[in-house]
This record gives C-alpha cells, sequence and structure tokens, in this order.
C-alpha cells in the first residue's frame, strides 16, 4: 500500500495505541482522526447554533429551549458516533463504543481472523470505494476506513490474513476535511454575527 503524504495519525497524540498484554499478544488501537471528529463536530455546531435565537426572534411554534435540547442530544449522539475504536489483536479485528453507545446507538462487532475469507470493494453513491470483510458465512462487515493509522491498521490485517490490500486507501483523504475545517470556521463567524443580529433585534 502506498502511503499517503499526509496522514491524520501525524497530528500530536492521534497515534494508534500498541499494547503489550500478559500473554505476550500485540493490542492495537486506533481511532477516528482527529482531524475528522474536530471537523464534523464543528460542522453540527455551526448549522445548529444559530436555529434557537432565530426561533425566538421569528416567534417559532417551537420553542427555542426545545431545540437547544434537541441540539445537545443531537451533538452528544454525533459525539458517541464519532468516539468509535478498532482494535486488532492476535485473535482477531473489533469496532466498539462507549458503553453508552452500544446501549443506545450501535452495537459494534468482532470478527476473529480464521473467520475472514476476503476484503471486497464496493462503490458509494458519491463515487469513493469501501471494503467490507467478507465471512465465512456469508456476512459483510465494513471496513473502518476514517481511523488515523489506516495504512498501519490495513498492513497488520494483510499479514494476519494474507489479503492483498496495496490498492486499500482511506475513503477520504484529509485535504477534503481541512477543506471542510475552512468552511466550518466561516460558518462559525457567520453564525457569531447571526446570534448577535438576533440578540440585538430581541
Amino acid at each position: 500500500m502506498t502511503p499517503n503524504s499526509f496522514d491524520p495519525a501525524t497530528i500530536e497524540g492521534d497515534n494508534p495505541m500498541t499494547e503489550q498484554t500478559g500473554e505476550g499478544a500485540t493490542l492495537d488501537t486506533f481511532r477516528l482522526s482527529s482531524l475528522i471528529r474536530i471537523t464534523l463536530l464543528g460542522l453540527y455546531i455551526a448549522l445548529i447554533a444559530p436555529l434557537p435565537f432565530l426561533a425566538k426572534v421569528v416567534n417559532a411554534p417551537v420553542p427555542s429551549g426545545w431545540l437547544v435540547f434537541g441540539s445537545f442530544l443531537g451533538w452528544i449522539a454525533l459525539y458517541g458516533v464519532l468516539s468509535e475504536r478498532v482494535i486488532l489483536d492476535d485473535e482477531g479485528i473489533q469496532v466498539t463504543y462507549p458503553w453508552w453507545v452500544k446501549k443506545i446507538l450501535r452495537q459494534g462487532w468482532r470478527l476473529s481472523w480464521t473467520e475472514i475469507k476476503a476484503l471486497k470493494p464496493r462503490s458509494t453513491g458519491q463515487g469513493g470505494i469501501v471494503y467490507y470483510f467478507l465471512s465465512h458465512s456469508g456476512q459483510a462487515y465494513l471496513l473502518p476506513m476514517r481511523v488515523a493509522g489506516f495504512a498501519r491498521l490495513v498492513q497488520r490485517v494483510e499479514a494476519k490474513t494474507g489479503i492483498d490490500t496495496r490498492d486499500v486507501r482511506p475513503l477520504s483523504q484529509p485535504w477534503m476535511y481541512l477543506i471542510l475545517l475552512g468552511v466550518t470556521i466561516m460558518l462559525l463567524a457567520v453564525d457569531s454575527w447571526t446570534i448577535w443580529t438576533a440578540a440585538t433585534l430581541g
């Protein structure tokens, strides 16, 4: 696999964690890139923040307090989904979330290396390519493609399964999220003006 010129894992504090268990096994933990998490959480705030203030100005039928409460719940849900962790050990691969996310939103999954039959590509509606682990039982599991250290993840998958991963690349390149982050910052600036105007009129 050809490494990217810029990997989100190079951000300080965003590198995959490697641990040695008591039995001498290697445990690698991968998280979503901080660039992706910050961008998506910031974009959510930029899109939602002005709504309670505008609702108050135009006397919307939905109280601004309910909008604040609903927006906060949405942000918590998004934060939980973005807390995804991918854990690789000598037995298999696991996608997991904090306990409260597993109770309410997503369960995650675990697949042993011996169960993996193939890694199959699928085209997305936006023209990208995602990959699914295909198990011997015929079930498909989406390969996490937005984690920091993605190149290292697929290298270990190849080492454990023997599947050729040279053509497997991240779904989104870092420069896409850098552009989106710039747009988010501009939206937040517009939000500040909108909120100030709504407060002045209110």
